[in-house]
C-alpha cells in the first residue's frame, strides 16, 4: 500500500447521536460480546457517528478541571488517546471537540488495523478504530499528578485509558445491533503509514460492523 495524500478525502461533519434509539445500558451490557465475524454491509454516517460519540464524544463542556468532559475518563482528563478510523476510501481521525473526521490518508488500510498473524477475520469490516495514545499530552492534563511523568506509571494509565474507550465501544454497537472485536494492530506498519512521531504509538485496533449471517 502507497501512501496517497488526501485530496480526494473530505472532512466528514458527523451528525448528532440518536439518544432515544438506543437500549438500556444493562441490556446491552447482559448482551455484550466479541464477534469476529464481521461482514462487509455497510454502515450508515448516523450509526458511526453514535458509536465514535460513545466512544469518547465530548458529554458535557464542564468537566474535570475545568476542561470538557467525555464519555470515557482519562487520567486527570489528559484525554491522551486519539481514534483513527480506517475505511475502504482512507484513514480519519475523529475530532470529539467538534464531532467531525478529518481525514489523514487515502486508501484502504483497514488490514493495518490488524495484527499480524491474527488473517483475514474481518478484512472486510466496514470500519476499524485504530487507538493511539499521545505521551505528551500527560505533559499538559489539567491535574499535574505524579505518575503522569512516570513511564511505567503512563503505560498503566494509558492501558487503562483505552479499555475505557473500548468498553464504550463494545456498549453502543451491542446497543445498536452491531459486532464488535477489540484487537491488536500492525504497530510497526501503522507507525510508518500515520507518520507518528516518537511521542505517539498505536496501541490497539477493534473492528466494528454488522455481523455475519
Amino acid at each position: 500500500m502507497e501512501n496517497t495524500p488526501t485530496r480526494d478525502l473530505h472532512s466528514i461533519s458527523l451528525p448528532q447521536p440518536l439518544f432515544e434509539r438506543s437500549e438500556t445500558v444493562f441490556a446491552a451490557l447482559k448482551n455484550r460480546r466479541t464477534s469476529r465475524s464481521i461482514g462487509a454491509k455497510p454502515m450508515p454516517l448516523q450509526i458511526l457517528a453514535d458509536i465514535l460519540w460513545a466512544a469518547q464524544g465530548i458529554n458535557r463542556l464542564a468537566g474535570p478541571f475545568g476542561g470538557p468532559g467525555r464519555t470515557a475518563g482519562s487520567a486527570s482528563n489528559a484525554q491522551e488517546i486519539g481514534i483513527y478510523v480506517t475505511m475502504e476510501a482512507g484513514i480519519y481521525l475523529y475530532e470529539p471537540g467538534s464531532h467531525q473526521l478529518t481525514p489523514v490518508m487515502a486508501g484502504d488500510y483497514r488490514p493495518l488495523a490488524i495484527g499480524p498473524g491474527q488473517g483475514q477475520i474481518g478484512a472486510n469490516a466496514p470500519a476499524r478504530l485504530i487507538y493511539v495514545v499521545d505521551l505528551d499530552k500527560f505533559k499538559t492534563a489539567a491535574f499535574p499528578e505524579p505518575g503522569l511523568y512516570d513511564a511505567v506509571i503512563q503505560k498503566s494509565y494509558y492501558f487503562v485509558d483505552t479499555g475505557l474507550i473500548a468498553q464504550n465501544v463494545y456498549l453502543a454497537c451491542t446497543s445498536l445491533g452491531l459486532a464488535a472485536w477489540f484487537h491488536n494492530c500492525n504497530k510497526p506498519a501503522l507507525a510508518k503509514t500515520l507518520a507518528l512521531p516518537p511521542h505517539q504509538r498505536a496501541l490497539f485496533g477493534q473492528t466494528i460492523g454488522y455481523a455475519e449471517d
